[in-house]
């Protein structure tokens, strides 16, 4: 009974982080466009968004048709596609970061849909469903 409290715990110190996440990434993101607003202007800084966020859709779309055919390839193989799977989670997070408007959910955006920058992001997500597999908790929904 000690470890269900216990998980009950970590998990609101999990939604914890993930709301303060929400929270001040818009509030970072909204200080840095003031400031590029300033020091750029306005419509410098408007037409910065719009072009990142053109260029960041048309970059998640071509590379998740690639990383879709890879998964259709290793399907049609008989082989579970999991690195090409992390991939995809990879590009589909960086694409949602690349639509919301702000320079520093661009830069995580973007380092996440390029193939040389995105390696660190799996390797981080595959180190924490390691780690969750290992202590038993194979679970991936959020529980309120």
């Amino acid at each position: 009974m000690e470890s269900f409290g216990r998980g009950i715990r970590k998990r609101r110190i999990n939604m914890w982080k993930i709301l303060t996440f929400i929270i001040a990434m818009p509030i970072i993101d909204l200080y840095i466009l003031v400031k590029a607003s300033k020091s750029m202007g306005f419509w410098t800084t408007v037409m910065l968004i719009i072009v990142t966020g053109i260029a960041g859709y048309y970059l998640a779309r071509s590379e998740g048709k690639v990383v879709i055919s890879s998964i259709n390839r290793e399907l049609s193989r008989g082989r579970i596609p999991s690195d090409d799977l992390l991939t995809g989670v990879s590009i589909l997070i960086g694409g949602i970061f690349l639509v919301v408007p702000g320079i520093l959910t661009d830069i995580i955006g973007i380092t996440m849909i390029l193939p040389g920058t995105r390696d660190l992001y799996k390797k981080y997500i595959k180190k924490k469903l390691e780690y969750k597999i290992r202590k038993g908790n194979s679970s991936l929904f959020l529980k309120w």
